[in-house]
């Protein structure tokens, strides 16, 4: 069986239709109605309009389908559903994957019916959290973009050693900022927090750095993608850790991280204040501008 994903717009209405029709009226009866029941094709051709949705297909048969409905920070997941033929084949989990890479607000939602506890437990199991009850529907929410600041170079090399507590073997830490955003500093933050050898500078003239774990923990790979045609030339350089082994930092890496992995975190650095004409090895502690640091989650390992 091949699932595939794609965002559709209003002239994929009656295909969304039919899914959500035929995935909500397979449900347990609910009193009231589920509000789903009630749509048509002209009703979902508007939602599609107005914020697009995306749609599964199993062998090309349309089997899953969602609406995504933007407003001013948070993006709602409306009509989320499954027909039951195509269920507990990971449709579900591919249409969530893909719902949270499309949305750009800081946070997603989705309502979910009191009477059903395990559609519940299914956004628990995926990172949600319960924010507000209104019966029959319970409200849960998912923060996507993590935000903080760092006001010098020691706040953010904290940041990296705490990013580097959620990173493991495998994973690929994209950073984007520009000339003296910090990049470097943070990871040497992320260094330090996985315990590696060796003092991390800018690879700008090495186009990647090895750094390996002084214990048990993975390696670091530390990149200058300025010089890369496309992270996968990564396979053809002649490194001293594997990536599947490995936590790989990318700087410059925007637009790359795909070639390397179907999941990555993003971490844009941002100056608060100030030009964009420092270099990029600003010495830690030293006093910076302030730096707004966002760290998002792309592709299935950041899911749950």
């Amino acid at each position: 069986m091949t699932t595939a994903v794609r965002r559709v717009g209003p002239e994929a209405a009656a295909a969304v239709l039919a899914v959500v029709s035929e995935a909500f009226g397979s449900r347990p009866v609910l009193d009231p109605p589920a509000d789903a029941l009630g749509e048509t094709e002209a009703t979902v051709a508007a939602a599609l309009e107005d914020g697009g949705g995306l749609l599964a297909t199993v062998d090309g048969v349309p089997a899953g389908a969602v609406l995504l409905d933007p407003r001013e920070d948070v993006t709602y997941l409306r009509r989320f559903g499954v027909v039951p033929g195509a269920r507990r084949h990971g449709v579900a989990r591919a249409l969530v994957v893909a719902a949270l890479d499309e949305v750009t607000t800081d946070e997603v939602a989705v309502l979910a019916r009191e009477e059903l506890p395990t559609t519940v437990g299914f956004w628990h199991d995926r990172g949600f959290a319960e924010v507000a009850r209104d019966t029959p529907y319970v409200e849960l929410r998912r923060r996507l973009v993590t935000r903080s600041t760092a006001v010098d170079g020691a706040a953010m090399r904290a940041v990296g050693v705490g990013l580097a507590a959620d990173l493991r073997r495998g994973d690929l830490v994209v950073l984007v900022g520009g000339l003296g955003a910090g990049k470097t500093t943070l990871t040497q933050g992320i260094g330090e927090g996985l315990g590696v050898r060796g003092e991390v500078t800018s690879p700008t003239f090495v186009i990647a750095r090895v750094h390996p774990p002084l214990a048990h923990g993975p390696a670091l790979v530390h990149v200058d993608a300025h010089r890369l045609g496309g992270l996968a030339e990564l396979d053809d350089l002649d490194l001293d850790a594997s990536l599947d082994e490995a936590v790989t930092v990318v700087e410059w890496g925007s637009g790359l991280a795909e070639a390397l992995s179907d999941s990555w975190l993003e971490v844009r650095i941002d100056r608060a204040e100030g030009s964009d004409s420092a270099a990029d090895d600003e010495p830690v502690g030293e006093p910076i501008d302030p730096r707004r640091v966002a760290v998002r989650g792309y592709g299935p390992r950041w899911v749950g």
